[in-house]
């Protein structure tokens, strides 16, 4: 066998160890002990869909993405930020540029996108008016897509190597410092062992 043959084989067996298949309802149960028994099925199938689409698919991805999404919602049981969005009222950085546009683009999905600029750039990227429609970002089917685009605009991919010291950019990249980084660490960590990362 050449070399060129033995090098193929290595690297098409090294990505099939290193993919995940899609996360089981139980899984993701196992993962996120608090997420609502009754919605499990469909928030799993949802995050696979959209992690399948965005290219979140090595172990080690998908156990980072389920970590911080799961410490951003809760466990995935809220998908509207609690404050009103006042405080994002007039904040161009965000895009909010039009009086009321704080309380109209405050945080929602998984991941909580906030600011009109943010609704907009995601809904261009994922084909759904989200500007003039925002609250279907905190739908889980469109939710957890807004989520997978974030995650991407910001190539949080390139961390999710199972490192700690990589999470902890990762969670800084999504939270801007390491608010609940004990909970995040304790995902991250579980979601490797269910998913034997």
């Amino acid at each position: 066998m050449s070399k060129t043959l033995i090098s193929l084989f290595l690297v098409i067996a090294f990505a099939l160890v290193v993919a995940c298949v899609d996360v089981t309802p139980e899984e993701l149960k196992a993962i996120l002990t608090n997420v609502p028994k009754a919605k499990v099925t469909n928030y799993a199938q949802y995050m696979n869909d959209a992690m399948d689409e965005g290219d979140i698919d090595t172990c080690c991805e998908i156990a980072a993405f389920i970590a911080q999404v799961g410490h951003e919602s809760g466990d995935l049981n809220w998908f509207v930020e609690f404050a009103s969005g006042s405080a994002y009222e007039g904040r161009k950085d965000l895009g909010n540029t039009v009086k009321g546009d704080g309380v109209r683009y405050k945080g929602r999905g998984p991941i909580q996108i906030t600011g009109r600029a943010n609704y907009r750039a995601a809904g261009k990227a994922l084909g759904v008016d989200l500007e003039n429609n925002p609250l279907l970002a905190q739908e889980p089917v469109i939710g957890f897509k807004t989520a997978v685009w974030f995650w991407n605009t910001r190539s949080l991919n390139k961390y999710a190597d199972c490192s700690q010291a990589n999470f902890d950019i990762i969670t800084k990249r999504i939270n801007g410092g390491f608010n609940g980084k004990a909970d995040r660490d304790a995902k991250f960590a579980k979601a490797k062992k269910v998913l034997k990362c």
